[in-house]
């Protein structure tokens, strides 16, 4: 048996695979070496994965991962599940598990579009070109984070109707100061920004919240996806925004020239089928 990861900074998908078929799936909360310590990788593992694995064990593990594109990186993944676990650990990036998934062992364009956003040129078997995401405070466009931050912007400078900002700030029973912390203060600002993606997605008749949504897709497509050069590829996307948001994506790229081709919510299917 293998057990496959697919890690974003929210939560980890896990899943036990056994010739090829799932035996197990479960989910703890996300990992990050960029935001997060060995320790406290290793306290999610010891609390969190072996008790969900119910004594099954993995003859090796395939871990993919926001944050694990930096060899230094990768190695405390490997030394957080192998203070647990004795099976190989092979590390990779959660771009690399979505060219895999998305596109198998055919060229394309593969992006991420969830909490965070990214995109590479694949040619079937690595990545070769990937231009760099910045995170959400420089880059990321497309994100939940990045919508979540447009959208907190407009709620603080009054560019949302008054009935709707105060139905925002009572659903999620936010105050200013609340948001300046959680946003500056507080550990994962990026995951309160991306938590705040339904409310959009609810709201996308409002004339301020289209804008801010289609102005941020366009953004990903034109300062990423269009670097590549390679019309002829389809572009594949993976993640929780690019699901949600996937009719909207397709209307932008149709005018941009772009042809989608998968869209999914998840990469963990194509994972068990290229790892089984």
């Amino acid at each position: 048996m293998i057990l496959i990861a697919d890690s974003g900074s929210t939560k980890t998908d896990w899943c036990m695979v056994e010739k090829g078929e799932s035996v197990l799936r479960f989910q703890t909360r996300g990992m990050n070496p960029f935001f997060q310590t060995e320790e406290e990788m290793g306290k999610e593992i010891e609390t969190g994965l072996l008790p969900a694995l119910k004594d099954l064990m993995p003859s090796a593990v395939y871990f993919y991962g926001a944050g694990c594109a930096f060899p230094e990186k990768n190695e405390m993944i490997r030394r957080s599940v192998n203070r647990y676990l004795s099976a190989p650990v092979e590390v990779g990036s959660d771009l690399l598990a979505a060219a895999r998934a998305l596109c198998g062992s055919g060229p394309g364009i593969a992006c991420i579009l969830g909490t965070g956003s990214n995109s590479c040129q694949y040619d079937g078997k690595e990545v070769v070109k990937n231009v760099s995401p910045l995170g959400f405070i420089l880059g990321d466009e497309g994100s939940g984070a990045v919508l979540g931050k447009l959208l907190i912007g407009n709620v603080l400078k009054d560019q949302l109707p008054p009935d709707l900002k105060n139905q925002f700030l009572t659903q999620y029973e936010l105050t200013p100061a609340l948001i300046m912390d959680s946003v500056y203060r507080r550990p994962f600002p990026n995951r309160f920004l991306a938590g705040f993606s339904p409310f959009i997605l609810e709201h996308l008749d409002e004339p301020a919240i289209w804008e801010l949504v289609t102005r941020s897709f366009l953004a990903f497509f034109t300062r990423n996806v269009k670097q590549y050069d390679c019309f002829d590829l389809p572009v594949h996307l993976v993640g929780s925004v690019a699901w949600y948001y996937q009719d909207i994506l397709k209307d932008i790229a149709f005018d941009l020239g772009i042809r989608i081709g998968t869209v999914a919510r998840s990469p963990m299917e194509g994972l068990i089928s290229y790892h089984g």
